[in-house]
């Protein structure tokens, strides 16, 4: 019997069907993403919207994304070389009989203006993005930028404190003087032998789940390196993640410079099944643990390499196990044509004889999103919106070591406020012709540590340091108001690589009865390049 299921697994892999193989990966951005809202939330077809990116070649999005691709182009009109490089075409762009290459500059230049703290920001980027596919079973993806720039005054206190810069790395992070340097790098190959498998190997994010924030997994955190299978059957998409991520805020195991930041692994694996053409459900497990500790070298865990078992009883099975495991669940319905509501919810602890005691037990730790979304509202075409709600108890995503906590680059794997809050959020995205507008607003509550104490919102500092056993609540410690707004109105340029001139407004302000942040920033800047910069925390 097991012969005939190895063989049986190999000829899956190695059979390959004439059809068109998704294999060339978008890469992720909410603004983009929202975009193909009207063929991901379907209610005639079955598409597995939690997994991102997605694919360019796709059966269900192909059209839609040639058609942004291909927005303002006139066939009828030759147009100057300059103008088509500018507006319409790849800056360099190579096609055979079995392959295609692209390249792009990607500039991002901005200047801004905070009026509540009198202080002038700017930013200059400059990028390159190269890619291409290899038949049609193979793609590769690579864009890098050096950076600098001066941020409002939150986002420069992130920066000193965390050494990180938001949503990108601190490789070469440049943290002692006003002006920041750092930069930023991305690699994604893809092989798709036939249309059930994919593999890629990356130095990239992921993200799970139809919301724009994920409690399960999401890109917030800088990138890292992964392997990804995903496996395709019916209505059934299985994924599996093996990362490994770096920690530059963990104590160093030794003196010598030579080894650098210590690391950890993560198992991340992902089932979701379209049960209907409206319904899907999906379940989620992740296990971190740390690459090496005071006592030796482990490395990469074997036992976890099994993708199609609960973690559970492996990560139990080692006595007094270092590792921290994770459940979570994500499902959406498609209530209209062209409405959708979502949700996820994700164990980190859970002790049922405390948990029915309503005693607020530090350690039942979990998350929750509740949410929908739509496209056309009021029957506006291209008027997509959102409205969330996400919410963390005290000490989730935390571990007894912050080496094994949910986090990559000193920033979540989740949710940039890290847990022990309440947040909403709304937006709104209208896109006419080539102009793209985007409104965001956002109300959250969370608690601050007071100095040496540990309320549980750090999910980097060990929950052994916990200042609350019973009694434990979200919005505990320093009470926090945080209020963020945001407009962004662009024109999009060139669809290839999302080369626009934006003009954006920040309005945030964070107050508890300590003290009070103010910012009021005005910004204009030609942006290009397809990837999710959070500054809403």
């Amino acid at each position: 019997m097991k012969k005939y299921l190895l063989l049986g697994a190999l000829a899956l892999a190695t059979f390959s069907l004439k059809a068109q193989t998704p294999n060339v990966n978008i890469p992720y951005s909410y603004q983009f993403y929202q975009k193909l809202n009207k063929s991901v939330y379907d209610v005639n077809s079955r598409s597995h919207s939690a997994i991102k990116g997605f694919y360019a070649d796709d059966s269900l999005l192909v059209n839609r994304y040639q058609e942004l691709m291909e927005m303002g182009v006139d066939s009828l009109n030759k147009r100057s070389w300059v103008r088509r490089k500018l507006t319409e075409e790849h800056l360099f762009n190579f096609k055979g009989e079995d392959y295609t290459v692209y390249a792009d500059y990607l500039p991002d230049l901005q200047i801004g203006r905070d009026f509540k703290n009198g202080m002038t920001t700017w930013k200059n980027t400059r990028g390159f993005q190269i890619g291409g596919t290899v038949g049609d079973k193979f793609s590769f993806y690579t864009n890098g930028f050096e950076n600098q720039g001066v941020f409002a005054n939150y986002i420069n206190d992130f920066i000193n404190t965390t050494k990180v810069v938001p949503s990108e790395m601190g490789g070469g992070l440049k943290v002692d003087n006003r002006v920041k340097d750092w930069a930023y790098v991305t690699a994604l190959l893809s092989y798709t032998p036939n249309k059930h498998l994919n593999i890629a190997l990356g130095y990239d994010k992921n993200f799970i789940g139809d919301g724009y924030r994920s409690m399960l997994l999401s890109d917030v955190a800088a990138n890292y390196s992964f392997l990804r299978i995903r496996a395709a059957l019916g209505n059934v998409q299985y994924q599996t993640i093996f990362g490994y991520m770096l920690d530059p805020g963990a104590e160093k195991l030794t003196t010598d410079r030579r080894l650098g930041d210590r690391g950890k692994w993560a198992a991340m694996h992902y089932i979701d099944w379209n049960a209907t053409n409206r319904f899907s459900i999906g379940f989620f497990q992740a296990v971190t643990w740390a690459d090496a500790q005071p006592e030796g070298k482990r490395g990469f865990d074997f036992n976890y390499v099994h993708p199609f078992i609960f973690l559970r009883p492996l990560e139990g099975a080692n006595t007094y196990s270092p590792d921290k495991m994770r459940l979570g669940i994500n499902t959406k319905y498609e209530i209209l044509d062209k409405t959708t509501v979502y949700g996820q919810f994700m164990i980190d602890e859970f002790t049922a004889k405390e948990f029915f005691s309503n005693k607020g037990y530090w350690a039942n730790k979990w998350a929750l999103q509740l949410g929908f979304r739509g496209a056309d509202l009021f029957k506006v075409k291209n008027l997509n919106y959102l409205a969330e709600f996400n919410t963390a108890r005290p000490y989730t995503y935390a571990h007894f070591d912050r080496v094994s906590n949910y986090s990559a680059m000193n920033q979540p794997l989740a949710h940039p406020l890290g847990a022990n809050f309440r947040e909403v959020l709304g937006i709104l995205n209208y896109s006419y012709k080539r102009f793209d507008l985007q409104w965001q607003i956002m109300y959250a509550r969370y608690g601050l540590d007071p100095n040496g104490e540990n309320y549980g919102k750090d999910i980097f500092k060990s929950y052994l340091t916990r200042t609350v056993e019973y009694g434990s609540h979200i919005g505990q410690g320093i009470g926090t108001d945080l209020y963020f707004a945001e407009g962004r109105v662009a024109y999009l340029l060139n669809p290839k690589y999302n080369l626009r001139l934006e003009v954006g407004g920040v309005l945030r302000r964070e107050a508890n009865g300590i003290k009070n942040t103010n910012t009021a920033l005005f910004t204009f800047g030609l942006r290009s390049t397809f990837r999710n910069l959070y500054q809403d925390f």
